[in-house]
């Protein structure tokens, strides 16, 4: 996504001080109507429609970036990983772009790319937005489909049914979409981007803002939490997926580093024990690097660490200690079913990067 991890604050940041976020993507769709093997549909880039089709595509992500994050954990849980391979971009990178500096020679083994920025170049020559994860690569092109994470997210849930696992959850049932959109309509702005909107706030008033608004919508998650497991209806959602993508991140960046810190998450019980439940759930906790999420905010934010220092804490031994939500009811995959280990070695956490 366009956040400011990806580019400098600056070119993020209104006149006012407010932290303003690029939204500008390629819009363009992967979808089921289109046939497998056949070019894609459209003439404008933005509008075009790419068809369904396995091993066509490569999902370019970072697990240091929570909406790259996002991706991840919709694709495992919905057992595509045979279908759309996973490049690895590591947490720290300049101001033109994530590298593949995790992979041996710096390449990412199935592309070559050395940058994320040579897919977006294939694509649209001199791109001018930020370089942005996640982003969906053509293998035969080795060009970007689409950076819009949102509706990357939906399609891989609603257009590559006839790829997913056998037991794959409903993430975004018919009955509760005008719920969960509801919900996205203030959780977006002032908890996933307004951590950010404090990290990145260039004067007080415009961080004092930003600060209310995320603590009032936290304290409003906390009552709604108090008393169900999950945000929407008995089962994960994709609503569940985006609020999580934050939290995890909270105590470990957001608290100290983005001066959001009225409290921490583990000092908020009904968060707390809704952040354990699904970092417990496979598909979520197995997917957070920690290491590199602390190593990307505070090595690559030089405006606000300029040191680059990177704390050794908190302890986050915490998340994989009893919750007690499934109390509360509810199923975490409706009828549907966990998704099974992670079997390819390159996917997998390293050891000791986890909470443990």
């Amino acid at each position: 996504m366009s956040t400011a991890t990806d580019f400098t604050p600056a070119q993020n940041a209104s006149t006012d001080g407010e932290f303003v976020r690029d939204a500008t993507y390629i819009n363009d769709r992967v979808v089921a109507d289109v046939p497998a093997g056949s070019d894609p549909v459209g003439e404008k880039i933005g509008e075009m429609r790419w068809p369904v089709e396995a091993g066509r595509y490569r999902l370019m992500a970072a697990r240091a970036c929570p909406w790259a994050s996002r991706s991840i954990i919709v694709r495992r849980l919905m057992g595509l990983e045979d279908a759309i391979s996973l490049g690895l971009a590591g947490p720290t990178h300049d101001i033109n772009s994530w590298v593949f500096d995790l992979d041996p020679d710096e390449r990412d083994p199935v592309t070559g790319l050395h940058r994320l920025q040579e897919a977006y170049f294939n694509r649209i020559p001199d791109y001018p937005h930020g370089i942005t994860v996640p982003a969906l690569v053509d293998l035969p092109t080795k060009s970007v489909v689409t950076n819009a994470y949102q509706q990357l997210n939906f399609d891989l849930v609603t257009e590559w049914t006839a790829f997913h696992r056998e037991g794959a959850p409903d993430l975004y049932p018919e009955e509760h979409r005008d719920e969960i959109d509801e919900l996205d309509s203030w959780i977006y702005p002032t908890v996933n981007n307004g951590v950010y909107r404090c990290g990145f706030a260039a004067d007080q008033e415009a961080y004092e803002e930003a600060y209310d608004e995320l603590w009032a919508s936290l304290d409003r998650l906390e009552e709604r939490l108090t008393t169900r497991r999950y945000l929407v209806g008995d089962s994960i959602t994709v609503a569940d997926i985006r609020l999580f993508t934050t939290l995890v991140r909270f105590d470990a960046v957001y608290h100290g580093h983005f001066k959001a810190n009225r409290s921490k998450i583990s000092e908020m019980p009904a968060l707390w024990g809704y952040l354990r439940d699904l970092f417990q759930t496979p598909g979520f906790g197995d997917t957070c690097d920690f290491p590199q999420i602390k190593a990307h905010y505070y090595n690559v934010h030089r405006d606000v660490n300029p040191t680059g220092v990177i704390p050794k804490g908190p302890d986050l031994s915490g998340l994989l200690t009893p919750h007690h939500r499934e109390e509360l009811g509810g199923r975490p995959f409706g009828d549907g079913t966990a998704p099974g280990p992670i079997t390819d070695p390159s996917e997998r956490v390293p050891e000791g990067h986890g909470a443990a």
